[in-house]
């Protein structure tokens, strides 16, 4: 497994690159559909395929619960197990732990949790952590690490990346001493940590860049902090990452914060927001927001976005896509689900030419300011 980098901007951070895995090669900058209990919600894998998604996430928290990792193992995996045959990635349940905050405790072992679910007793380390995505099998599986809220008092924040540390250093030397489960290589990403504070984020960065990993993460963003402080703390972040290392920008986000992000030398992104905000109603366009549930757009027969290569896209009206959300069809759902990730998909991908034709800088700021807008 390896990532090439390939251009950068001449004015900026912004970088195109390749991501070879055994499951195939990723181009970079890359958004990520998240794929939480081994499916994107409400799609099957053959639309996936067709909106040119590149790698999708699987949630190992969520499949760690139901259906089980053994049971994922025997049947060969995720790749097998869901018919999706292109690169996967898995977080590390991380995050999930910390959204349990009030049926958790953190120690330096681990994590104990109370299931979501049925209320039974678990137990996360760094090493069961491993386990669990050696036998899920994706490609590339993420290092068990604390994910601090925000706001967050400096101590705190300073005692968990120091943790999310030392749990690194157990991740490594399991995923080192443990065998495969699977007839193909993964790698494991580093996340750096330290919340809001640009002393203990260059700390976790150089911290992180010591371990010559293919990706890093940056984790703890995307939590409820304002865009321009997720912003400067991506900015300061890739200052010392490897440039030879892929970095992953982990929750994130908006079409702008992607632009912007990209913009800072990130390279891949994962975002639930898409089809979350499709379910809702709220369409992605190059030309701003679509609320598709107003009434505006009772009468509007032109199509949900003629420009974007999406049939669902083009074959439908606003008009009877409104239509299918008032009388709450589910073909409404899938039509806006598909939609929302085509135009992600497409928006890194314009990026991506952009940086290689060394035009990105005078791209991006008219893009931003096009996709933040309400229609």
């Amino acid at each position: 497994m390896k990532y090439t980098l390939t251009h950068t901007s001449s004015t900026g951070s912004a970088r195109a690159g390749t991501l070879t895995t055994d499951h195939g090669d990723i181009q970079t900058p890359i958004f990520m559909p998240v794929g939480t209990q081994a499916t994107v919600k409400g799609l099957p894998f053959e639309a996936i395929h067709q909106l040119g998604a590149q790698i999708i996430l699987g949630n190992t928290f969520h499949l760690y619960l139901r259906p089980g990792h053994e049971l994922i193992s025997k049947a060969g995996g995720l790749h097998k197990f869901t018919t999706w045959d292109k690169p996967m990635l898995t977080d590390s349940g991380g995050f999930q732990v910390y959204s349990l905050s009030g049926i958790r405790k953190i120690t330096e072992d681990g994590v104990k949790f109370r299931s979501p679910v049925d209320g039974s007793k678990h137990f996360f380390s760094p090493e069961s952590a491993m386990d669990i995505q050696k036998h899920l099998g994706a490609d590339i599986i993420m290092a068990f690490d604390e994910c601090t809220p925000y706001p967050c008092d400096y101590q705190y924040a300073k005692r968990s990346m120091h943790m999310t540390h030392r749990w690194l250093k157990r991740c490594q030397k399991h995923f080192a001493e443990t065998p495969s489960v699977h007839d193909y290589g993964q790698i494991l990403a580093p996340i750096v940590q330290g919340s809001t504070y640009e002393d203990l984020r260059v700390e976790s960065a150089k911290f992180i860049a010591d371990h010559s990993a293919e990706v890093n993460a940056i984790g703890g963003l995307s939590v409820g902090e304002p865009a321009p402080i997720m912003y400067d703390m991506t900015a300061l972040v890739t200052e010392h990452l490897p440039r030879e290392q892929a970095r992953y920008l982990m929750g994130v986000g908006t079409p702008q914060n992607l632009l912007e992000c990209i913009d800072r030398g990130i390279d891949m992104f994962d975002c639930v927001l898409p089809t979350r905000n499709a379910r809702h109603g709220m369409l992605y366009t190059a030309e701003g927001i679509i609320n598709i549930k107003n009434a505006k757009w009772k009468e509007d027969f032109s199509p949900i976005d003629a420009d974007l290569d999406c049939p669902m896209s083009n074959n439908h009206s606003k008009a009877y896509l409104r239509h299918l959300f008032n009388v709450k069809e589910a073909l409404g759902l899938h039509i806006a689900s598909v939609h929302n990730l085509t135009f992600f998909l497409w928006l890194v991908g314009e990026a991506r030419k952009h940086i290689i034709a060394g035009t990105f800088s005078e791209w991006k700021p008219g893009m931003v300011e096009k996709v933040g807008r309400r229609l």
